[in-house]
Formats: structure tokens, C-alpha cells, sequence
């Protein structure tokens, strides 16, 4: 009997840093009483740590006083019809130093949306993990019932 179960290729932590350089929006994880949220972001790579700016509100407040964070970014590659996903897993520190200041300005951190974004912040790595696998066609999810008349919502 042949397997069914997918293949999930584990990245190297090094490929991991690689494709997180190839893309500017991730998604944050933060703890805000005691409940988890996620929050869109830009971010970039800044010597093996992640770099994003933020203005005052419940993500920079989450992120500095619970600084156990999470980031998620993926990627989709349409030829070999492949996917991938990297978790970093760190702490969030509150950029101040005005040397630290001064080298992270000339960071290309763009983010989407506009206003004073006056805070930068620094997710520094406690572990970065990544995969990558095969996206299955539309159609391995089909089943008898795919094509079935629906009642209408009433």
C-alpha cells in the first residue's frame, strides 16, 4: 500500500534566512491579556534578527511589555507548485541606542500603511524554523458530494 501522507521537507535554518529575505510582510504573533492576536507587518532582515517600525497601540505594547513573540511568513512558488512557511520564535526588544537608532533608519523598511511610525523594534531569534511542501491540485479535494445540488439559505 503506497503512503498518502505528503511530504514536508524541514529548512535549514540558513535557507529559513534566505527566503525571509526575499519577502516584506509577515504576520506577528503577541499575547494581549492573556489572549493571542496576530498582526499584519513589514518587517526586514537585519543580521539574523527581524526588523519592523510601529507606532504606539496594542502591537508595540504587546510586543515590548510580553516580549515572547512569534512571525510567520510564507511564500508560494507557482512553477514546482511548492510552498514554504518560517516561524521565528524570539523576543521583542525596543530599539533606543542612538548608534542602533542611527543604523536602523537606513533600513529599506517601507510599511504599507502611512502615519508616524516612530518606534522600531527588534525580534531577536530564540529559534527559526521553516518547511517547505508540495500544494496539492484543487482537484485531490473533490469528493461525491463536490458537484452536489445545495438546498438554498433560507
Amino acid at each position: 500500500m503506497e503512503n498518502d501522507t505528503p511530504k514536508v521537507e524541514e529548512l535549514a535554518v540558513n535557507e529559513c534566512w534566505a527566503l525571509l529575505r526575499t519577502k516584506e510582510i509577515g504576520r506577528l504573533a503577541v499575547s494581549v491579556d492573556d489572549d493571542p492576536d496576530i498582526f499584519p507587518l513589514n518587517y526586514v532582515v537585519d543580521h539574523a534578527t527581524i526588523v519592523f517600525r510601529s507606532a504606539p497601540g496594542t502591537k508595540m505594547s504587546a510586543a515590548l511589555s510580553n516580549p515572547r513573540v512569534a512571525l510567520e511568513v510564507d511564500g508560494y512558488l507557482p512553477e514546482p507548485h511548492e510552498a514554504w512557511s518560517v516561524v521565528i520564535k524570539g523576543r521583542a526588544e525596543g530599539i533606543r541606542e542612538i548608534g542602533d537608532l542611527m543604523d536602523t533608519v537606513d533600513l529599506p523598511l517601507f510599511p504599507w500603511q502611512g502615519g508616524a511610525k516612530n518606534f522600531f523594534i527588534r525580534l531577536v531569534p530564540t529559534s527559526v524554523t521553516g518547511r517547505r511542501f508540495a500544494v496539492a491540485e484543487p482537484a485531490a479535494w473533490r469528493t461525491l458530494l463536490s458537484d452536489a445540488r445545495r438546498s438554498p439559505m433560507e
